[in-house]
């Protein structure tokens, strides 16, 4: 339901839309299991919804990958952006106790930045910022040439609303 609830939020006056992915996840499955891999994930969806607010959607796009879309203020946004790296940053403590030393890449896209209220235009914006900021330790807001990148190695192509960019990855 992320799609309908977000696209509702950027054309009544929600001003961001965000990506975020784990940086390890992989090697968080192949070493520690896949109930490591849950717990991440779950940490991670949870840390999100905190960040984003009761008024944002925040949903799983799959695998490591979540979105998020809400309103925030321009004169916040490097604030809260940078507040979402360190959340996201934390490890994260398993059911056994053991810690599991976790990190996101996150791309952000605002419409006044971008020129564009269209969810699949911000959304590949902000795929194409989390691209170029990978494994920097930063999040990236999105600009006007993240918004002319078609795709990021065929990532977007396939998914929901972007059949036109070609076949999945």
């Amino acid at each position: 339901m992320l799609d309908s609830t977000a696209a509702t939020r950027v054309r009544t006056g929600h001003k961001i839309d965000f990506l975020v992915r784990e940086n390890h996840f992989k090697a968080v499955n192949d070493t520690l299991g896949h109930a490591a891999g849950d717990a991440v994930l779950a940490a991670f969806g949870v840390r999100l919804t905190a960040w984003a607010g009761p008024h944002a959607a925040v949903g799983r796009l799959g695998g490591d990958e979540f979105a998020a879309v809400l309103h925030l203020a321009a004169g916040r946004r490097q604030v809260r952006l940078e507040q979402l790296v360190r959340m996201l940053h934390t490890p994260v403590t398993l059911d056994d106790g053991r810690t599991v030393d976790v990190a996101a890449s996150v791309g952000a896209a605002a419409p006044d930045m971008l020129g564009t209220r269209d969810l699949t235009a911000l959304q590949r914006a902000a795929d194409a910022a989390l691209y170029d900021g990978k494994h920097s330790g930063r999040a990236v807001l999105a600009t006007a040439t993240h918004a002319t990148t078609p795709s990021i190695n065929g990532r977007r192509a396939g998914r929901p609303g972007t059949a036109v960019w070609g076949r999945a990855a």
